[in-house]
């Protein structure tokens, strides 16, 4: 069961405080408030990951619009699993993530995207991180 780490409901709660801030200083978007409240437990209960299936729906729908704003895959277009690699050099995903993306739920996605941004030996990262940064923002201008 993927989880949606601490640092993901953070950057939603910021893009509904950008997109939607408060008029008084105190009061709060109806995304934002949900979102702070999983923001809270999971500080409370020293989590780092909240369980996407047992989020209340309302955050959960707040941080899917905040997710479809990030880039949706890691790809550089240089892909060595298709050479035989056990992990592509280009985006860093392995075999079997680049194979059933399309099929993983968001979490999942962001879990992977997390891993491979920590790591950060991939060639996005290093050798091509222009080229990745451009189809970044392509896939964004895009949407």
């Amino acid at each position: 069961m993927a989880g949606i780490h601490i640092t993901d409901i953070e950057s939603a709660i910021n893009y509904w405080r950008e997109r939607q801030p408060s008029p008084d200083g105190f009061s709060l978007a109806p995304e934002t408030r949900a979102l702070a409240e999983v923001y809270a437990l999971m500080v409370f209960y020293h989590e780092v990951q909240a369980d996407e299936i047992s989020m209340p729906p309302q955050a959960l729908q707040a941080w899917l619009a905040w997710y479809d704003t990030t880039p949706d895959t890691p790809c550089i277009a240089i892909c060595s699993t298709s050479q035989g690699d056990e992990e592509c050099k280009g985006c860093g995903r392995t075999f079997a993530e680049v194979q059933y993306w399309t099929e993983m739920r968001p979490a999942e996605k962001r879990q992977t995207w997390r891993r491979i941004t920590i790591e950060g030996t991939s060639w996005r990262f290093n050798k091509y991180a222009e080229r990745a940064a451009e189809g970044c923002s392509d896939v964004l201008l895009n949407k």
